[in-house]
């Protein structure tokens, strides 16, 4: 029992421990995991007095009826609209997430699952740092605080989906603690599971265990099978959430208004030194800056190089209204690169600052999706050169998004749909 309990958050846990997530830069994992094992250690007396000993005392939220129902079950506002499409067309499916998880400006939407009950079970904490230490290694103390986050999820999934009985679950991520945790408690009590993929995935990701895997194409298929066995069934379906604009693509052949686009393990000095250096030299161009919608960073700095920086908002603004305002876009390592390209918006690659993290992490330079520039100079070279002879790339977005230029392209929606209706179908007849 002790083995199973460690192999299950070890699988719940499993970016946690890798390679990709270790060489974070060191801003960017304080932000997830403090630093100092000092810091680590308040920041876990802070949860448990402010998350887990609070919530036994506050009221639970006030949720519509969700026994029975086709879970869509979202981390964030991205993850939301990845998903609305099927609640739009099946009546029987409700949005659910987690108490204290950010949906922005859908947070009234969604079905909450209270964390009350999450503190009875970390008399198991011990247990799993010692077993994740053995089976880990050391970055199972590095990361002690994160195991502490997660404990209990799993056993409170077992608690709700006993309790509410959904008739599926479909997912838009794969990796997430708690996504994870409601998976394998899900497959435990063999309720049908469904994901749906929402953003650029990567190798460092967990196997797929989903009973119905939809994906954007040929690229996140072949990454899949590098990181493990998959188990159940794959459907190549496109990009539903980009169905509605693919007919707005970009047919200019200029560059007069230029996206810049920071992640969050972008280094805040670099982002400024390129800011600074690209609207001084375009002062002719409409350059407008978007962060992670996950970054906390203050970037009001951004105004002071330059007032009529236009500052989009991840969390209000969605990708694609963003995208189709741009000829042209700069980002590192962000999953925003594709989203651009199939709107036949020219994405160039550039690394804000040095770092660790692994150079073209999704692949899309080897790939030929996009080009790289290897230093500022070389930025300001390519954005010349294509400034009045902006290329059509839009085509290079074939291996990510199965659907383009075939019969279905901006029908993403109704593939997917069409899958889920099968799939549930099917699992009710077994049922009956």
């Amino acid at each position: 029992m002790f083995k199973k309990l460690v192999e299950t958050y070890a699988n719940i846990l499993h970016i946690r421990f890798t390679d990709t997530f270790a060489n974070l830069p060191p801003a960017t994992l304080n932000q997830i995991s403090r630093n100092n094992v000092l810091a680590r250690l308040w920041w876990v007396v802070q949860f448990l007095l402010g998350r887990l000993v609070l919530n036994l005392i506050l009221p639970g939220a006030k949720n519509e009826n969700i026994t029975g129902k086709v879970w869509l079950y979202v981390l964030s506002k991205n993850n939301y609209e990845s998903l609305r499409f099927i609640k739009e067309q099946l009546p029987e499916a409700v949005f659910v997430a987690g108490q204290n998880k950010d949906v922005g400006i859908y947070r009234r939407s969604v079905n909450r699952l209270s964390t009350r009950y999450k503190i009875f079970y970390y008399y198991k904490f011990p247990i799993l740092v010692w077993g994740l230490y053995k089976l880990k290694g050391k970055r199972a103390l590095r990361f002690f605080d994160l195991i502490f986050l997660a404990t209990g999820y799993y056993e409170l999934s077992l608690r709700y989906l006993k309790k509410y009985k959904p008739n599926a679950i479909i997912f838009a991520n794969d990796h997430n603690t708690d996504a994870r945790a409601l998976l394998l408690a899900a497959k435990k009590l063999k309720i049908p599971t469904i994901y749906i993929q929402h953003a650029s995935v990567s190798t460092s990701f967990p196997p797929l265990q989903f009973d119905l895997s939809l994906l954007e194409g040929e690229d996140s298929l072949n990454k899949y099978r590098q990181c493990g066995s998959i188990k159940g069934a794959v459907k190549l379906i496109g990009m539903p959430k980009a169905d509605s604009f693919l007919p707005l693509k970009n047919t200019g052949t200029t560059i007069q208004n230029l996206g810049i686009c920071a992640n969050i393990i972008d280094d805040t000095q670099a982002i400024k030194e390129l800011v600074e250096a690209v609207s001084r030299h375009f002062p002719e161009l409409t350059i407008t800056f978007r962060p992670h919608p996950g970054d906390r960073r203050d970037f009001s700095f951004i105004n002071n190089i330059n007032p009529s920086i236009i500052f989009s908002d991840g969390k209000q603004e969605q990708v694609f209204d963003f995208l189709i305002k741009q000829d042209a876009l700069i980002a590192a390592d962000s999953s925003i690169h594709l989203e651009a390209t199939m709107l036949n918006i020219l994405s160039l690659y550039y690394r804000f600052g040095t770092s660790n993290f692994t150079y073209d992490y999704y692949g899309f330079l080897k790939q030929n999706l996009i080009e790289a520039a290897s230093d500022i100079k070389d930025l300001i070279t390519k954005l010349e050169k294509y400034k009045a002879n902006r290329p059509e790339v839009y085509q290079r977005a074939k291996y990510y998004n199965a659907i383009l230029g075939s019969e279905f392209e901006g029908r993403s929606h109704e593939l997917a749909l069409n899958q889920i209706k099968i799939f549930l179908a099917e699992k009710q007849a077994i049922n009956a």
